[in-house]
């Protein structure tokens, strides 16, 4: 399908994990140690937090208040209702890796991910485990033998979904009311898992599941990270529309007041020291057909 695109925002160094929530955009900028929100057309655009140790995945808890995770100290953030941030949860004993991308049910569990190894330096991809963290701070390990969890989304309140960026799949967990994990399977997979030497792996990665989000037929929206668009994707992994930007696409979510906004956030790349000494990214949307669903 063809997909006119217009500009939401600009002057920003690299966006990710956009969400709808309450009539309003959030999205954060990572280099600019920011969480933001804007109107759906990228006007009354306001900081909503300041995050040192860069900003990534964003949720809420069901009273209201905002949850960020700070991916360097390997911890989640808890903005109160006077607007301070404190810590919600500190994963340093749990992960090798800065924290990714995170999800939130309607019970107020996280779902956070982690990078598993040093993105910037490392040669070897390390698969890693998934957390649940609850409401009141504690931290359970849900799954393993992931590669590089990124972009999560919720269906139908029992279903989790997984994007594996460096795994050539998408994974799926059956959610217990208790919030534990059923066995991992295969939702969606575009190709073997590819090599664990991270300069080959980039190129045997047929897509590169970032952030995603859900539609109300099920299908997935994708960022492929590596190949520069975003793909709807049926369980299975068959891709059935897809928006190119003629740059880096890290991270899309359908929302606007009628959900059928699709919000695109794209950068040049990310390189982290490119990225962090430019102010070249932007956040992009079209229209969809098919409104937003599940969570985030």
């Amino acid at each position: 399908m063809s997909h006119d695109l217009s500009t939401v925002l600009t002057d920003v160094h690299f966006l990710e994990c956009p969400r709808w929530h309450d009539g309003r955009l959030w999205v954060v900028d990572f280099y600019a140690h920011q969480v933001l929100s804007a109107a759906e057309d990228g006007s009354d655009r306001r900081v909503e937090a300041d995050v040192p140790q860069q900003p990534s995945g964003l949720g809420w808890l069901p009273d209201g208040r905002l949850l960020v995770v700070s991916m360097r100290d390997h911890r989640i953030l808890r903005r109160e209702h006077d607007g301070s941030l404190v810590t919600h949860a500190d994963l340093s004993d749990h992960v090798n890796g800065h924290l990714n991308d995170m999800v939130v049910d309607r019970q107020g569990r996280a779902y956070v991910g982690n990078f598993g190894f040093d993105l910037t330096s490392g040669t070897t991809i390390e698969p890693t485990a998934l957390f649940r963290v609850d409401p009141d701070g504690s931290i359970t390990h849900v799954a393993e033998d992931l590669w590089f969890p990124n972009g999560s989304v919720i269906v139908d309140d029992a279903l989790l979904l997984v994007d594996e960026t460096f795994g050539n799949r998408v994974s799926a967990f059956d959610i217990a009311a208790d919030g534990s994990l059923g066995p991992r399977r295969t939702w969606a997979e575009f190709g073997p898992l590819p090599s664990r030497q991270l300069a080959e792996a980039m190129g045997q990665l047929v897509v590169a599941p970032d952030g995603c989000g859900l539609d109300a037929e099920g299908a997935l929206w994708i960022a492929d990270a590596a190949h520069g668009r975003a793909v709807r994707v049926l369980e299975g992994g068959e891709i059935v529309d897809e928006v190119a930007t003629g740059a880096g696409v890290f991270a899309c979510m359908p929302g606007g007041a009628d959900g059928r906004t699709l919000f695109l956030c794209s950068a040049p790349d990310f390189d982290e020291h490119a990225r962090s000494a430019a102010r070249e990214g932007r956040l992009l949307s079209t229209r969809i057909d098919v409104p937003h669903a599940g969570r985030p």
